[in-house]
C-alpha cells in the first residue's frame, strides 16, 4: 500500500539564473522579453511553468518578513495606546478598519476574481501591448472611483461613524477622535486599490517578490510615526498619518517593480471600454465574494463597538489567526489563481484538479497546526506577546476568549480563499457572491444570538461559523458540478494533518498550563512562548511522520532540485 502522492516543487523560472550586478533588482523582476522580439503568435502567460508551492513560498516568505515586523508595530500600538483603558485605541482600530475592509476588498477580492483571469488572457491571446493597455484603463477607473469614494466617506464621516461605530456615540471624544483618525486614514484606500491593481500586474507575470515586500512598509512607517510619541491619543494621530504615508510608497514601490517586469501600464483618463465594463461586471460580485470573511469582520467590529475595548480586543486577536491566513491563505490564493485559469483555458481539468490538490493539502498541512495552537493557549500567547505597559492581564483574557474562536474558524478562513478563485478563474464570480452574502446574514444573526449568551466572544464565534458555513457551500457546489472532486489520497493525508494537530495541540494545551512551574526559570515570558511554539513544531513534524502524513522520501523529493529546463 503505498502513502500520499507527494507534492511535486519543480524550478521557479529565474531561480537558477547566474547573479547579476544587482542581484536584488534581478531576483524581485526580470523584465519579460517584449513583444516586438518575441517569434509570431500569442504570448505565453509569464507564469507558465511556475511551481504553485514555490510560489506561493515566496510570497509566504516575505509575508513572514511583514509579519514580524507587523507584531512589532502592534505592540509598539497596544503598549502606548492600551485597549480598555482609555478610547485612543478604539478610536484608531476603528480608523484603520474602515479602509483595511476597502483595502482588502479590492487587494483579495475585486481584481482576484476579475483583472488577473483577464490580464493573463490578454498576455496569452493578445501579447503585452494590449494587455498592458487593459491594465492602464482599468487602473485610471479604478483610481478614478476609490478617489471619488474616499471624498464622500471623508466629508460623510461625522455620520457614518454611527454606521460604523454606534456604540461610540456614547462618548463624544472617542466618537471625535474615531471620526478625526478615520479622515486621516482614508487616502490610504485609493492608495491600497492602486496598489492591488498593480500587484495583479505583478503576479500574473509571476512575479511574486515584490508584491509581498510591499506591506512591510506599512509597519516600518507605522512604528517610525509611534515610537516617538508619549501619550495614547498622540499616538494614534501619528500611527493614522503613518498608514497613509505608507499607502502612497507602496505605490511608488509596485509602480516601479511593474516597470521592471516589462510591463507598459500608463496613467490615462478614465474611459469605459467594452473590456472595462466586462471586467467591473466581474469584479463587483468578485469582491463580494473573495472579502466575505472581511466583511463579517467587520461586522463584528460594530458589534464590538457597544463594550470599551472590545474593538481593541478584536484587533489583537486578529493579529494573530490573520497570520496562516496571509502567510498561507493569501499566499497561496494568489500563486492558485494564474495556475487555475491557465488550466482552465486550456480545457486542463487534471491540471486543474491537481492544482487544487496541492493547494487544499499544502494550506491544511500550515493551517492546522496554526488553527490548533491557537484554540489549545489563547491566553498563553496573548499574555506573553502582549501584555505589557496599557494593555493589562484583563485585556488579555478578553483577547484571548476571541482567539479562541477565531482558532475554530481559520481553516475555513483558509479554504475560502482557495474555493473563491476555483470559481473566479472558471469567470464566475456570482455563485460565491451569493455563499458570501448568506454567511454575511448568518453572521449578523448569530453574533447578536451569541453576544448575548456569551458576551463579546460570541462576536468571534459567529464569524467563525459563518466561515464554514461559506467553505461548506463552495465545496459543496464545485464538487457538484464536477469542477473540483478531492483527490482520495487528499483527502486520507487530511485526516491524517487532523490527527497530528489534535496531539500537537493537547501537548502545546498542557505546556501551557504548566507555564508557572517553567517560566521563572527562562526568566521571560516571551521566552517561554518561543520555547512552546518551538516545541509544538517539532511535535508537529514528528507526529507527520508517526501518522505517515509525510514521509522521509516526500522530503528528500522537496528539497531536490528538479533538472533544469532547456531554453528554446
Amino acid at each position: 500500500m503505498t502513502g500520499p502522492k507527494p507534492l511535486p516543487l519543480p524550478d521557479v523560472p529565474g531561480l537558477d539564473a547566474p547573479a547579476a550586478d544587482d542581484p536584488l533588482s534581478e531576483a524581485i523582476a526580470r523584465p519579460a522579453v517584449r513583444a516586438d522580439t518575441r517569434p509570431p503568435g500569442p504570448a505565453p502567460p509569464a507564469a507558465q511553468g511556475s511551481s504553485l508551492i514555490r510560489s506561493s513560498l515566496v510570497v509566504s516568505s516575505l509575508t513572514l518578513v511583514s509579519r514580524v515586523m507587523g507584531f512589532a508595530r502592534d505592540v509598539a500600538v497596544s503598549y502606548t495606546m492600551g485597549a480598555s483603558h482609555g478610547y485612543a485605541a478604539d478610536a484608531y482600530n476603528t480608523a484603520l478598519a474602515f479602509p483595511n475592509l476597502f483595502r482588502r476588498i479590492f487587494a483579495e477580492g475585486a481584481f482576484a476574481a476579475a483583472f488577473v483571469p483577464a490580464y493573463s488572457k490578454a498576455l496569452a491571446r493578445d501579447g503585452e501591448e494590449a494587455a498592458d493597455r487593459l491594465a492602464g484603463d482599468a487602473m485610471a477607473v479604478l483610481a478614478a472611483a476609490t478617489i471619488a469614494l474616499t471624498v464622500v466617506a471623508q466629508l460623510a464621516m461625522p455620520w457614518l461613524m454611527y454606521v460604523i461605530a454606534p456604540g461610540f456615540a456614547k462618548d463624544p471624544a472617542k466618537f471625535k477622535l474615531a471620526v478625526l483618525l478615520t479622515q486621516i486614514a482614508m487616502p490610504y484606500l485609493p492608495c491600497m486599490a492602486i496598489y492591488a491593481h498593480l500587484s495583479g500586474v505583478l503576479t500574473a507575470r509571476g512575479r511574486f517578490v515584490i508584491y509581498a515586500l510591499a506591506p512591510t512598509l506599512l509597519n516600518v512607517g507605522m512604528l517610525i510615526a509611534v515610537l516617538p510619541t508619549h501619550n495614547a491619543r498622540a499616538a494614534a494621530i501619528a500611527a493614522s498619518w503613518g498608514v497613509l504615508g505608507a499607502g502612497v510608497a507602496q505605490v511608488a514601490l509596485l509602480t516601479w517593480g511593474v516597470r521592471k517586469s516589462g510591463a507598459a501600464v500608463h496613467w490615462t483618463l478614465p474611459r469605459l471600454t467594452p473590456e472595462i465594463k466586462a471586467l467591473i461586471g466581474k469584479a463587483i460580485p468578485g469582491a463580494a465574494a473573495a472579502s466575505a470573511t472581511q466583511i463579517n469582520i467587520f461586522i463584528s467590529g460594530i458589534l464590538a463597538s457597544q463594550v470599551n475595548g472590545a474593538r481593541s480586543w478584536l484587533a489583537v486577536a486578529d493579529r494573530l489567526y490573520q497570520l496562516p491566513l496571509g502567510l498561507v491563505g493569501v499566499a497561496m490564493g494568489v500563486a492558485l489563481l494564474p495556475r487555475l485559469s491557465q488550466a482552465v483555458q486550456a480545457h486542463d481539468q487534471q491540471g486543474a484538479d491537481q492544482a487544487m490538490d496541492e493547494a487544499v493539502g499544502f494550506s491544511l498541512a500550515l493551517t492546522l497546526p496554526a488553527a490548533a495552537a491557537l484554540v489549545a493557549m489563547p491566553f498563553f500567547l496573548i499574555d506573553g506577546l502582549f501584555t505589557r505597559g496599557e494593555f493589562k492581564t484583563f485585556d488579555a483574557l478578553q483577547t484571548a476568549h476571541a482567539l479562541f474562536y477565531y482558532g475554530l474558524g481559520t481553516p475555513a478562513f483558509v479554504l475560502n480563499q482557495l474555493f473563491t478563485r476555483a470559481f473566479f478563474a472558471r469567470g464566475d464570480t456570482k455563485t460565491p457572491m451569493r455563499y458570501a452574502i448568506a454567511a454575511v446574514v448568518v453572521n449578523v444573526a448569530a453574533g447578536l444570538l451569541l453576544y448575548l449568551l456569551i458576551g463579546f466572544a460570541g462576536i468571534a464565534a459567529a464569524t467563525a461559523l459563518a466561515a464554514w458555513l461559506n467553505v461548506i457551500l463552495m465545496a459543496a457546489t464545485l464538487q457538484r458540478s464536477g469542477d473540483y472532486v478531492p483527490d482520495l489520497e487528499v483527502i486520507v493525508r487530511i485526516r491524517k494533518l487532523i490527527a497530528a494537530s489534535v496531539v500537537m495541540g493537547l501537548l502545546m494545551g498542557a505546556l501551557s498550563w504548566l507555564r508557572p512551574h517553567y517560566q521563572h526559570l527562562l526568566f521571560r515570558k516571551e521566552a517561554a512562548v518561543v520555547l512552546v511554539v518551538l516545541a509544538g513544531a517539532c511535535a508537529y513534524l514528528a507526529l507527520l511522520f508517526a501518522f505517515r502524513a509525510l514521509t522521509p522520501a516526500e522530503v528528500r523529493g522537496a528539497f531536490r532540485r528538479s533538472p533544469k529546463r532547456v531554453t528554446r
